[in-house]
Formats: structure tokens, sequence, C-alpha cells
């Protein structure tokens, strides 16, 4: 059982207790990271270099499933991100970001279906429309923001490699290369990163294969070229960067419960009731704004999401 405490730690100020063992190593492998990594952040546009700037997507469809609140800005959006393989503090991902390279780019397919395939980034863009979707991020942190995604749901791609009867589950992997993401010449984590969602979550219509925001391409710094968006989960379990999926018959590992799993449960979703053991998840703060909020039961998609865990103690699998 997770340990209720109450804390009014700023979001800037919350740091996972292995991730504090280990920033002053990151901060020495950041510092060998390569030239392109201490330019100025002004050299790259949105975490890319200039040559590989964001490209507008289109058309885009509207979807049912878009929230009517606020947007976050744009440059809030793309300069505050949790994104370890480049970095623990909130500013890395958009420093370091720019030694990624998103083209070419393939996610490999393949586990328990009937037609294992590899996709090209370019055809992952044209499987199905895409739509902007405007949802709710909320990380575990205790911050949230409101972005407007693009992309398509999930399912799309899952049809085409037709999963065998013995998918449950579906693994997410992200491209592990250190000399690209800095952030993995540290193990704060034990990359590459995994995440994973049960096949009825990975199903559901709201989770997106997301290949962009703000109708442009994904900056780097927020998953590019290809991640995926659970907006009824903690922010973590959306996998960014992803090369390959994969569908299994067993629950897979993923990196957040192998680190710490008395904090980070696989479902991970979003309950004001079950507090982090360090700070409680009552209250959020959005970015941009000075007053917390309180947090909504699976951030606001209970009546999208809540009948696919019935019965469940969502306490006990948090």
């Amino acid at each position: 059982m997770i340990i209720r405490r109450k804390s009014d730690i700023r979001p800037s100020e919350i740091t996972p207790e292995q991730v504090y063992r280990n920033r002053r190593k990151f901060m020495g492998a950041a510092a060998i990271a390569g030239a392109a990594s201490l330019l100025p952040v002004a050299r790259f546009f949105n975490g890319m270099p200039e040559a590989h700037a964001a490209t507008t997507l289109g058309p885009l469809e509207k979807s049912p499933f878009s929230t009517m609140e606020e947007k976050t800005p744009f440059e809030d959006v793309t300069s505050y991100n949790n994104f370890y393989e480049f970095g623990t503090g909130k500013q890395d991902p958009a420093r370091y970001a720019g030694s990624l390279k998103t083209r070419p780019w393939t996610v490999r397919v393949d586990g328990e279906v009937n037609k294992a395939r590899t996709f090209d980034i370019d055809e992952l863009l044209k499987l199905a429309p895409l739509e902007q979707r405007v949802y709710r991020l909320r990380c575990v942190e205790a911050w949230s923001m409101v972005v407007p995604w693009v992309g398509y749901p999930l399912s799309a791609l899952i049809k085409q490699v037709q999963p065998t009867g013995n998918a449950k589950y579906v693994e997410f992997t992200t491209l592990y290369d250190p000399k690209q993401m800095p952030g993995q010449n540290v193990r704060v984590l034990d990359w590459p990163y995994t995440e994973g969602l049960r096949m009825d979550e990975a199903m559901n219509p709201l989770t997106l294969l997301t290949l962009g925001l703000y109708g442009q391409v994904l900056p780097n710094q927020n998953g590019a070229p290809v991640r995926i968006v659970t907006p009824w989960k903690y922010g973590f379990k959306s996998a960014k960067s992803i090369v390959r999926i994969r569908f299994t018959e067993q629950q897979p590992q993923t990196a957040w419960n192998k680190a710490n799993p008395g904090e980070y449960g696989f479902y991970s979703n979003v309950n004001p009731k079950v507090d982090h053991p360090r700070w409680s998840q009552a209250k959020e703060r959005r970015i941009g704004d000075f007053f917390k909020r309180d947090t909504l039961m699976f951030n606001g998609y209970g009546e999208e999401v809540a009948s696919m865990y019935t019965g469940m103690d969502l306490k006990k699998f948090y």
C-alpha cells in the first residue's frame, strides 16, 4: 500500500530519489556528450537542428475526445519536459535533444502477432487520418498541461499486424543510443526505456499514436518522431521516441516500475486518492497557473476508461 503524505513542493523542485543520487554523474556525462550539446539553445528549433526544423502536418480531422480547456502555450509545452534520455532537469530535453536524428526512423512491430512488420516513419504518418486531440497531460510530480497532440488511435496500427490470441499486453521500447541521447550515459534508469499497456488499454480509442503537436511534427524534446499518449495515465506511461512495439502474453517490465516498484506501479492511472510516497497527488498545478487545482480521477477521462478497471482495487493496482 502506498503511504499518504502531503507536500507543497513546487514541481520544479521534485526529483525522484534515484535521480538525485545520479545527478552529479549526469552533469559529468553531459559535459562530454559532444559539442552539439554545448551550443546555445538558440541554435536549435524546438530542440532540433535548424536543418531539421518542424514542418506542418495536415490536413487534420477534429476529434470528439478533445477537452475544451485552454491550451498550454507552445513555448511551455516544448520547453518544460520530462525526457530523462536527455537529462533529469525540466529544461534539459529542449537544450540537448538537438542531437537526436529522426530521419531515417523505423518502428519494428512484432511478438504475438500474425503479421510482424517494420514501419518507416513516413508510412506511419500515412497509415490513418491524422487528428488533433487536445488532451490533458498529468505528470506524477503534480504538474499538468493541456496539449493539442496530432496522431490517430493506436488501434489503427494494431489492426495492421493482427495480434494473436496470446497477445495480452503491448510493450514499447525507446531508442537506445547514448551518443544521441546523452542522459543514457548515466544509469538513472535501466536503458533502454520500456513501457507497457494491457491490450484493452492499447485498443482504447483514447490511446493515441502521436506524431505531432500544435499541428507540427513532434519536436525532439517531446518524443520525436513517434510516441504514445495515454491521457488518463501519468505522463511517464506515454513512451517517447519509440523504435519497437512488441505484443506479449506476460506483463512486460517497465522502466520506472523496475527502478522503484513501490512508487511507480504498472498501471499508473491518475488517481487523486493514491499518493506518491513523497508527495500528494490530490492537487496539481497547471503550467502557467499560480494556484493549484483538484486532480481529476483518471485525469477527467473516467467516462471513457473506468469500465476497464471494474472490480480492480486501484490502490493495490496503482
